[in-house]
């Protein structure tokens, strides 16, 4: 009997998939070998428990689907072994912790979390880390087979006028924003009580009172660590703070509690965890100083004044852009640059909120009054005013006025092709075995069935 023919719809039930495992023994028998490595009959049945979870949208059988897509990470990874390509294990850990609390935050508990997947935390941990070390390394590998690619504009020419017209593109309406901000002045007594409270922090640590993990869940307004103990991961020089690195690498004593530390993130305590080389994994406590309303008007009204000034032709909002506070902005006179894309055009809803709303009702040329923003890097209250310097109606794409669009589109065309034929190339080099329960699949690529039983 034929697993494709028996099991074709993904509203097959996670029980029941796992009562078909037991009554067939099937949780170690071998589906597929690519090369020396196995895929596993389990390994399916856990990738489409999995898939059923977050609801993966699948086109075609998800039993031909999934073997075919875990032997592809298996010509990758023997590839991965070839270069010697590593990932830093900070961004794995981090990556299976955010993981891990979204699945424990939606199922309700880790023992719900244990009971779905049918396995202990730390093996099920495990198995995420390696599964997101696999993944990492797979786009590693992918990303040096197209690392030499070049693209001229005579391509993107060519490849435009090739397009089907049912593939153009549509456009959305589009943007281009400068943007003058300031940061309203923190009263000296809230400096003074942040500090106060990181000091009643380290003090706790030190007398053996709390552990600074347990701090950092419950105090630090770092939101991308404080759910992990404050822990940051492994890091070099380059992807700290100055200031902070300053300070992280003359740490020696694990049980030691660091100086407080002031970023532009905010005022921080840290702990060292372990060194390894050149880089460092410590966990930190962070408290961001709370802005006043009286100073956020005092800041509103230096804007509104500014903005008189300019009005009045004092000078231009490009010229004025040297009080601005964000040095980002400050240094390209104003001018908000996209980081999804590094252009100087947004969608309004690739904008902060704040600016998104701002703008909706403005001509081009105009320049709002001071509002209230949030900073998107500290989460703090700033000021700003913004000029919309251009409005580009909602159209489909062509080469004058979405150049850098299609050349997005051209390069990515041309990397996917790269890619395909490489794996093309690989299927063909590779020994593939794959059982008769898979003969009958319609594959994405060509090439696997080379041997049958």
């Amino acid at each position: 009997m034929k697993i494709k023919s028996t099991l074709s719809s993904l509203a097959f039930t996670a029980v029941a998939l796992a009562a078909l495992a037991a009554n067939n023994n099937v949780v170690e028998e071998v589906a597929w070998m690519v090369g020396d490595q196995p895929i596993y009959k389990s390994e399916i049945e856990e990738a489409y428990q999995q898939m059923l979870y977050e609801k993966t949208p699948v086109k075609g059988d998800p039993y031909c689907v999934i073997p075919e897509q875990l032997a592809l990470e298996k010509l990758f990874i023997h590839q991965a072994d070839i270069d010697t390509v590593e990932v830093e294990e900070s961004r794995v850990s981090m990556a299976v912790e955010q993981r891990l609390n979204y699945l424990i935050n939606n199922l309700g508990s880790k023992e719900k979390v244990e009971e779905y997947f049918r396995k202990p935390l730390p093996e099920f941990r495990q198995q995420m880390a390696d599964n997101m070390r696999n993944q990492y390394r797979v786009q590693m590998v992918q990303s040096n087979i197209s690392k030499d690619l070049k693209v001229t504009p005579s391509d993107v020419r060519k490849y435009f006028t090739t397009l089907p017209e049912d593939s153009i593109p549509f456009i959305p309406l589009q943007v281009e924003v400068e943007i003058i901000t300031v940061n309203p002045k923190i009263p000296q007594q809230e400096i003074d009580d942040v500090k106060a409270r990181l000091r009643d922090y380290a003090d706790r640590v030190t007398s053996g009172e709390s552990s600074f993990s347990t701090l950092a869940i419950l105090y630090s307004e770092d939101p991308g660590s404080n759910v992990r103990g404050g822990e940051i991961g492994f890091m070099g020089k380059g992807h700290l703070e100055p200031e902070y690195a300053a300070v992280a690498f003359n740490l020696n004593d694990t049980k030691k509690v660091s100086k407080i530390v002031e970023t532009q993130y905010g005022y921080h305590i840290i702990q060292l965890i372990e060194k390894r080389g050149d880089r460092i994994n410590t966990r930190h406590i962070l408290l961001r100083p709370k802005v006043s309303d009286a100073e956020l008007v005092k800041s509103v009204n230096r804007l509104d004044s500014l903005r008189a000034e300019i009005l009045n032709g004092k000078f231009t909002f490009e010229e004025a852009t040297w009080v601005s506070q964000d040095k980002d902005t400050r240094n390209n006179h104003g001018q908000m640059v996209n980081p999804e894309n590094n252009t100087i055009r947004f969608e309004m809803s690739q904008l902060p909120q704040e600016v998104a709303k701002t703008i909706d009702k403005m001509e081009v040329g105009d320049i709002s009054e001071a509002f209230i923003m949030k900073d998107p890097k500290r989460n703090s209250d700033i000021v700003a005013i913004v000029k919309l310097t251009a409005r580009i109606p909602a159209h489909k794409a062509n080469l004058s006025d979405d150049y850098q669009t299609i050349k997005g589109m051209y390069e990515e065309s041309a990397r996917q092709k790269m890619v395909k034929d490489w794996v093309a190339k690989k299927i063909k080099d590779t020994y593939v075995k794959i059982e008769d329960n898979w003969v009958d699949c319609e594959f994405q690529h060509e090439g696997w069935l080379k041997i049958k039983k």
